[in-house]
C-alpha cells in the first residue's frame, strides 16, 4: 500500500477494542469508516467471511486460521508463470503440514482452473483436508499421494514446501514427531527436473536447507518479491484504479 502512495493504519488484538469484549465484526465496521480498503488477518477459520458481511468497503482475507490464503495462492500462481511460463500441463507436488497450512488449501482450490496433476506429501496425520480433496476431484484433477517425497520428485515441476506448523500442535511431542520427514537439499535437488521450480511460503524453518538457496531452481525469495507485486495489483484493482 506504501508503494502505491497510500497509507496504513495498523491495528492488532492488543490495541483494539477486542480487549473490551468488541465483535470483529464491529471492528471492521468502525475500520470501514477510516479506510478505503480493510486487509484482516485472523487465527479463526471463517472469521472473515463474517466480517465481510457488515463491512462497506472492500475486504481482502490476509489468512484465516488454518482455514484459507487466497492472495498467496494468487502469487503462488504468478510465480509459477513466471517461472516456467505457464501453469498448464504442470505437476505440482505439495509438501509438509497440508492439515494446518492454509497456502496449499487455496492454492489446490486455485489450481483447478487450470490443467495440472496436484501430488501430496505429508507426515501421517497432516495429510490434505478432506474437504479440499473433495473440492479439487469435483473439478476432475487428477490428484495422488506419497509418503516419500523421492517418490514424487521425478515427475515433479512445481515443488511446493511448506513448514510444520509448530503453533497448532497440542504438545511439543506431537510436533517433534512431524518434524525432518521431508527435507529439501542439495542432494534431492539432483534427482529434480533440470527445469523444476522449488517454491514455499516462507517462513522456513528445516524443510529446506540454507545450501539450496543458490539452486537457480530455488525460486522461494524471488516467490516473496511476487507477493509485493501481486498484492499491489490487487489493491488497485479493488480501489478502482487500474
Amino acid at each position: 500500500m506504501q508503494r502505491l502512495g497510500g497509507t496504513v493504519i495498523q491495528l492488532d488484538e492488543s490495541s483494539s477494542s477486542h480487549q473490551k469484549g468488541e465483535s470483529l465484526s464491529d471492528t471492521v465496521q468502525v475500520m470501514c469508516g477510516y479506510s478505503d480498503v480493510v486487509v484482516i488477518r485472523h487465527p479463526k477459520p471463517g472469521a472473515l467471511e463474517v466480517a465481510s458481511r457488515n463491512c462497506r468497503k472492500p475486504i481482502i482475507n490476509a489468512g484465516d486460521g488454518t482455514g484459507e490464503h487466497p492472495t498467496q495462492a494468487l502469487l503462488d500462481v504468478f510465480t509459477i508463470r513466471e517461472e516456467l511460463g505457464t501453469v498448464n500441463g504442470m505437476t505440482v507436488t505439495m509438501v509438509g503440514d497440508l492439515k494446518h497450512g492454509r497456502t496449499v488449501h487455496s492454492l489446490a482450490r486455485l489450481l483447478t482452473l487450470y490443467r495440472v496433476n496436484l501430488c501430496y506429501v505429508a507426515p501421517k496425520g497432516l495429510e490434505m483436508p478432506q474437504e479440499v480433496v473433495d473440492y479439487v476431484a469435483a473439478r476432475g484433477i487428477p490428484q495422488s499421494t506419497y509418503s516419500s517425497l523421492e517418490d514424487a520428485l521425478p515427475e515433479t515441476d512445481v515443488l511446493y514446501m511448506t513448514r510444520i506448523q509448530k503453533e497448532r500442535f497440542a504438545t511439543p511431542e506431537e510436533y517433534e514427531r512431524s518434524c525432518g520427514q521431508f527435507v529439501v537439499t542439495p542432494h534431492t535437488m539432483t534427482k529434480a527436473k533440470k527445469k523444476m521450480v522449488l517454491m514455499h511460503p516462507l517462513p522456513r524453518v528445516f524443510e529446506i536447507s540454507p545450501e539450496v538457496d543458490t539452486d537457480p531452481r530455488a525460486a522461494y525469495f524471488r516467490q516473496a518479491e511476487c507477493g509485493m507485486y501481486v498484492r499491489m495489483a490487487l489493491l488497485a484493482l479493488v480501489l478502482g484504479r487500474v
